[in-house]
């Protein structure tokens, strides 16, 4: 099928018209290569582009602003900053209360230590341990 209304290519127009102003550009040459076998470029390319045919005085303003909106229309695509790493264990404060409470009390009371030696290097404690430091805490009323 023959299109009745061929579309009309802005950029490669504006690619063209950078050529013939700046004959020697490897930067323009470049992108026009490039252009030719992709069928597009990227956004920092046509902002690259635009700039170079900013300063070309017979260029048609009406391109410029089509260039621009294309430009302004494309994604920008930042990289977002790496979240902070969570801690894989976090500690129960209530827990870490409790054996606070016992070893006031009991200093040498050897389950509370073992838990509270478990508590410190960041390991889960049980149920049933969690159990016992309750009924210790209880013992002690």
């Amino acid at each position: 099928m023959i299109k009745k209304k061929p579309e009309v290519d802005i950029v490669n127009e504006v690619l063209e018209e950078c050529i013939l102003a700046y004959p020697v550009s490897s930067f323009v040459i470049s992108l026009y290569k490039q252009y030719g076998e992709r069928g597009s470029l990227s956004k920092k390319q046509l902002q690259g582009l635009h700039g170079k045919a900013s300063k070309i005085k017979d260029i048609q303003p009406g391109k410029l602003a089509t260039l621009e909106a294309i430009i302004n229309k494309m994604q920008t695509r930042d990289k977002d900053p790496l979240p902070q790493p969570k801690p894989l264990f976090e500690k129960d404060e209530n827990a870490g209360q409790l054996i606070e409470e016992i070893l006031a009390k009991y200093p040498q009371h050897k389950r509370v230590l073992f838990l509270k030696s478990k508590y410190d290097n960041n390991e889960v404690l049980s149920v049933a341990e969690t159990d016992d430091l309750k009924r210790f805490k209880q013992l002690l009323k």
